[in-house]
């Protein structure tokens, strides 16, 4: 079972994977309505890792980043998926995968919850609805 600050410090390293994604593609060349979508997205995984440090500062827990290692890495592999064919489906089927980590993630942190901390179960749920609209969101780049 997850604590309230193992549940937090999960969302907090979602968020950020999903903003080292989205940032990875966005010097690409695409559609304005795709990377619309796609710094929509990433203003609200933004404004959810805010929320994250907000609850973790009011609470006096350190949580800890996402590694740096796991940022380049991340970077370096989206950015090699993306030299050859049609970029703007490679970008939605990637953004698709990331969401669906994310999504088994949270489902996972839900499932194995053991705080009553009504603000964490109420920003896990939000985490979880936002990798379900992505995903619906980028279908049609397919």
């Amino acid at each position: 079972m997850k604590t309230n600050k193992e549940i937090l410090s999960s969302i907090l390293k979602t968020t950020q994977m999903g903003q080292v994604g989205i940032r990875s593609v966005l010097d690409k060349a695409m559609a304005s309505n795709i990377r619309s979508a796609l710094e929509s997205q990433l203003r609200e995984y933004d404004l959810i890792e805010s929320e994250a440090h907000a609850i973790a500062a009011r609470r006096g827990w350190d949580l800890p980043e996402l590694d740096p290692g796991v940022r380049f890495f991340s970077d370096m592999m989206t950015r090699a998926k993306l030299t050859h064919g049609n970029t703007e489906s490679k970008i939605a089927g990637m953004m698709i995968q990331g969401n669906t980590r994310g999504m088994i993630t949270g489902l996972k942190n839900i499932h194995q919850f053991t705080g009553q901390d009504e603000q964490v179960s109420i920003l896990s749920q939000k985490l979880l609805d936002c990798e379900t609209a992505n995903i619906r969101q980028m279908q049609s780049y397919l």
